[in-house]
């Protein structure tokens, strides 16, 4: 690596940006002349999977705990640096082939950062409690926001029954049990979808129901009221009439793409608006353009573990790729069997672990494994605060 290098990482989240920074800090080597550059709009990373508890009830500690700052992140001795803002645009240079040799983000507010390498971990956007702001001023007010919603309600649907829907409805059965909560999921198979098996789905559906959730399958609701609407029921697709007075959405999210697309045109993203990327996870016209996370088009179930892989793999080819641009990089590969751990409120709930012919397993493993704690000191350590 014979001259000084940019590597401009866009987006924070723990597994995904935040994991890419820290291990390049402390993997690229010390003679290395290169600069780590993190972009993320909030000052923190946001732990995903409390975001459920954390929206629903106040009676924890998550809103101090959960949100971790960049501070401890990048190795001691690297250069590493933090930048608040929004990225508004990607400039790439030009080569032979129209394919990119390094370029600059440019942000909401003006600010340019050259990079060498960049590395896009954009996230998703999703709807309702967990629609989290970017500006870390409405943060407070947000959640705020939501945790009297649910206060106040005491008929609430939830619009989604994959692994948010679930984890909303056990969450809100921990703090109040005589509130009615029901489940309207799409899907005819039962909860979650069709990656994972039926006895699985099967399972995780009884324990809800076992706590007086409601599920409806094979059904959608379309239209959402608004936050402030005063409503008394809820109208699926198929007719049913829920009585309601709070209807949340816990779909799916959408890829954080839109500034991807407008810097370096559609046809980088598939018709899911996901990045397109080769299996070394460079987008296919631009060598110097990773991508990781929720963001792009593997073929597998979107979660925080995936990103971590995703990211094991960029920062190796990163330091290759340095190294000489031409050698071979290596490939991802896509996880064939899928594991999930989804909790019913801090007790329990159920997992699925794909290895040999496929275990599920119900509260105690659930407990132990995420929902008494959801993980938050783990995270807390991976970002540096020991």
């Amino acid at each position: 690596m014979s001259s000084f290098k940019n590597i401009v990482i866009v987006g924070g989240g723990m597994l995904g940006g935040s994991a890419v920074a820290r291990a390049l800090s402390a993997k690229l080597p010390a003679s290395t002349n290169a600069n780590i550059t993190l972009i993320n709009p909030l000052p923190y990373t946001v732990s995903l999977p409390t975001l459920p508890r954390m929206t629903v009830s106040d009676g924890n500690d998550l809103a101090e705990t959960a949100l971790i700052p960049f501070d401890r992140l990048f190795a001691a001795g690297s250069k590493g640096a933090f930048v608040k803002g929004v990225v508004e645009g990607i400039h790439p240079n030009r080569g032979e082939g129209q394919q990119s040799r390094g370029g600059s983000v440019v942000l909401a507010d003006g600010q340019e950062f050259p990079y060498d390498v960049l590395v896009l971990a954009p996230g998703s956007v999703w709807e309702g409690p967990i629609d989290f702001p970017l500006d870390e001023q409405e943060v407070n007010g947000f959640l705020a926001e939501q945790r009297a919603r649910f206060k106040k309600a005491g008929k609430i649907v939830l619009v989604g029954g994959g692994a948010v829907g679930a984890e909303f409805a056990g969450e809100i059965k921990d703090v109040w049990p005589d509130k009615e909560v029901t489940i309207v999921h799409g899907d005819t198979g039962g909860l979650l979808n069709s990656a994972y098996p039926v006895r699985f789905r099967t399972s995780l559906a009884k324990s809800l129901e076992a706590r007086g959730v409601n599920i409806l399958l094979g059904d959608y609701v379309d239209e959402i009221p608004l936050a402030d609407a005063a409503i008394t029921s809820a109208k699926t697709r198929k007719g049913s009439v829920i009585e309601a007075d709070l209807v949340v959405p816990t779909r799916g999210p959408r890829p954080r793409t839109e500034f991807v697309a407008k810097s370096l045109g559609a046809s980088v993203l598939d018709e899911r608006k996901q990045i397109k990327v080769q299996p070394t996870l460079q987008l296919l016209q631009h060598p110097d353009i990773f991508a990781v996370g929720d963001a792009i088009d593997t073929a597998e179930q979107k979660q925080a573990i995936k990103a971590g892989a995703h990211s094991a793999i960029v920062v190796a080819n990163i330091i290759a790729y340095l190294d000489d641009p031409k050698r071979p990089l290596k490939a991802y590969k896509p996880s064939t069997r899928e594991s999930i751990v989804v909790t019913n409120g801090k007790g329990g709930g159920r997992s699925y672990i794909a290895l040999l012919w496929g275990f599920v397993l119900g509260d105690w493993f659930t407990r132990l494994i995420k929902a008494k704690t959801l993980l938050v000191s783990k995270a807390r350590e991976y970002m540096g605060y020991n």
